[in-house]
């Protein structure tokens, strides 16, 4: 059962979801519709002079696709180029080295495709020029693409008979310029108000209350380990008065890595680092952040279409899988570990102790707001964390992977929730059209089996990569080696870091050592693909629908604005999003919770 505080803290949040993200769904609309009011073309006449684009020429869905993976191509060599000669550029107040060929590689397609997978402790190996310009950087444009992308399938429903679909330059250039920097500098600023770290300083060295206990390797005069009579290493016991803090511009990336559903901190604790989220008013924020544009984007969709119900429809269905995944996750974590009842262990919240499951949590949010950032960072592609997932109960920690499983469709990316999430409507509306014995349509537009093959594509690509890169990984050596927890655990880890990286969420079970060769190829294929491949197949389907003529609505048409194409929808997305899991899933968390339940 919810606490009445976890019921106040998730009714407060959906409220103000509510009002923030209606009034951005009208701003949205004008974006995506591509009719700017005339000061706004006015003051961005210079940028499109300045780069040779015509913001009058429209493009059909194959040259937009082609603009945008070439685009997103030079990201990746940018971001890579930036990590490995970062040791010699300036803003590097620390010397931080070269990051490694396979890292680099790895987390330049991590940020390019809006995953922010992180195989390495940020504080302690990025400068500051690269997580500004490369990491940050990329948080913009790789949301603007996102963004880019449902616009243009937005327009495939709206538009009659057009082989236009607008222009990847202008959309790109827009989107960044009107939507993405405003809000970013407005979420920075509060976020700096009220504690969030934002200077240019090197590490600071302060004195702690009292000095830091540790164990370091001897070594000799040489450098060489020191061992004892048996040939073991010595160990010897030290202790320090100080801690180093580190610093850097850190508010500035912390707004868009939340706005754009990026995930990737600055410090290796994320968003439970207090110098990215000190209080529980920026952790709400954040939070808030998170969902902001996905919420907006379903009024977007509405206006744009000409039937604000349709807008409403889609965030019905996204709400309630969510309000579902919330009710699954909290209490599963405040019982607690069964294994501890048995052996008599109060797990009981109390006035004295937070009860429940506290392993991994950050003792300033506990267990509720916990398990509320855990689903809105996985409900959404995200990644950001305020709790160790890799700590979660069995159960719970099944909850954010089955939202990563779903193809994060549940708010979702910036762009990428709402497009998914149309892609299966497409399909709602076909299996639905076989049932009645008519032809299906979506907003007027039919669904014949050119649009059901590009949204098969769509739909299976990401099961592929993640259940084909999860037995290459636990069939290999080098795959094996990372798991550092034996049994169904241990293919957990596996499971969840394939599916975060193929659906671009980016967030973990952090007991896999992943930062190796094997890890940095496997995992990077599976971003990149899982983006674009997806990507690709959305453009066409969005090309096909904004060639067909909008049919006008008779009295045979299936209406997709009710509640009855609302529970049609979640059922086409639990059925066929999830079906393809469900071996994996029994073979991982579920047979854990079976293991636990039979320890205690």
């Amino acid at each position: 059962m919810m606490s009445t505080a976890a019921w106040a803290l998730l009714g407060s949040f959906l409220v103000l979801l509510l009002v923030l993200a209606w009034p951005l769904g009208r701003w949205l609309a004008v974006l995506a519709t591509g009719t700017p009011p005339a000061w706004m073309r006015k003051a961005e006449a210079g940028l499109f002079r300045l780069a040779g684009v015509d913001p009058q020429h429209g493009m059909g869905w194959s040259h937009y696709a082609l603009c945008l993976l070439v685009f997103n191509g030079v990201g990746v060599v940018f971001v890579y180029a930036l990590q490995r000669l970062q040791g010699l550029l300036p803003l590097n107040p620390q010397a931080m080295p070269a990051v490694s060929a396979d890292s680099s590689f790895n987390t330049a397609i991590s940020f390019v495709t809006n995953t922010n997978w992180q195989g390495y402790s940020g504080e302690a190996t990025m400068s500051y020029l690269t997580q500004m310009v490369a990491l940050a950087g990329q948080n913009f444009l790789s949301a603007a693409t996102g963004i880019a992308v449902v616009f243009v399938l937005i327009r495939g429903f709206a538009a009659r008979s057009s082989a236009a679909l607008g222009n990847f330059w202008v959309d790109i250039t827009r989107i960044t310029l009107w939507l993405l920097l405003p809000l970013s500098l407005v979420l920075a600023l509060f976020l700096a108000g009220n504690g969030v770290v934002q200077n240019f300083n090197p590490y600071t060295d302060v004195t702690t209350l009292e000095a830091t206990s540790y164990q370091q390797p001897a070594v000799d005069d040489q450098g060489a380990p020191r061992l004892d009579d048996k040939g073991q290493p010595v160990v010897q016991d030290l202790s320090t008065p100080t801690q180093t803090l580190a610093m850097g511009p850190v508010a500035s990336q912390e707004a868009i890595k939340m706005l754009g559903t990026n995930g990737g901190g600055f410090f290796n604790a994320n968003s439970a680092h207090p110098f990215e989220n000190p209080t529980a008013w920026t952790n709400l924020a954040q939070m808030l952040a998170i969902f902001l544009i996905p919420a907006g984007l379903c009024f977007a969709f509405g206006r744009s279409v000409g039937d604000v119900r349709q807008g409403w429809a889609v965030l019905a269905a996204m709400s309630v899988l969510f309000i579902a995944a919330v009710l699954a996750i909290m209490p599963a974590e405040q019982a607690g570990n069964p294994v501890f009842a048995s052996l008599g262990v109060d797990q009981a919240a109390s006035a004295a102790q937070a009860g429940g499951n506290m392993e991994g949590k950050e003792a300033r949010f506990g267990i509720t707001a916990s398990g509320l950032f855990a689903v809105v960072t996985t409900a959404a592609s995200c990644g950001a964390v305020i709790a160790m997932h890799d700590s979660l109960t069995p159960l719970g920690g099944m909850v954010p992977m089955v939202l990563m499983q779903l193809g994060e469709v549940v708010f979702g990316g910036v762009g990428s929730g709402l497009y998914g999430m149309l892609v299966f409507a497409i399909l709602a509306v076909f299996i639905a059209g076989l049932m009645i014995g008519r032809t299906p349509e979506y907003l007027g537009k039919k669904i014949e089996a050119h649009e059901m093959k590009l949204a098969s594509l769509a739909i299976l690509a990401t099961p592929l990569l993640v259940l084909l890169g999860t037995a290459i990984a636990v069939a290999t050596g080098a795959g094996a080696a990372g798991m550092l927890q034996a049994g169904p655990h241990g293919f957990s880890e596996v499971l969840y870091a394939l599916s975060s990286a193929a659906n671009n969420n980016g967030s973990a079970f952090a007991g896999l050592s992943a930062n190796t060769p094997f890890y940095n190829l496997l995992l990077g294929v599976a971003m990149w693909l899982g983006r674009f491949a997806v990507i690709v197949a959305v453009l066409a389907i969005a090309g096909a629908l904004a060639a067909k003529k909008r049919l006008p609505v008779t009295a045979g048409t299936m209406p997709t604005h009710g509640p009855l194409f609302v529970v049609l929808l979640i059922g086409t997305v639990l059925l066929v999003g999830l079906l393809n899991y469900v071996p994996a899933l029994a073979l991982g968390p579920v047979v854990e919770h079976l293991m636990l339940g039979a320890a205690s």
